[in-house]
């Protein structure tokens, strides 16, 4: 009776591709602006610094400001 043996079989690793820093800035500083742009809706507009008059933004980021930690009452 013979018996096979397996062989172990090399997979070949993945590598990630290299990207330039070059490539990434732009949308980094994109994302990062907006990211702080939200933050603002989200955290200090209707208070003292207040872009928009009336209570449209504050009703519309309500949940999000508790749920951030922002007090609003």
């Amino acid at each position: 009776m013979a018996q096979s043996v397996a062989q172990p079989t090399t997979t070949p690793t993945a590598v990630p591709a290299k990207l330039p820093i070059g490539a990434i800035a732009p949308w980094a500083v994109f994302f990062g602006i907006l990211m702080l742009v939200l933050l603002y809706f989200v955290g200090v507009e209707q208070s003292a610094t207040s872009v928009m008059s009336g209570e449209d933004v504050h009703e519309w980021v309500h949940d999000a400001r508790h749920l951030l930690g922002f007090p609003c009452h």
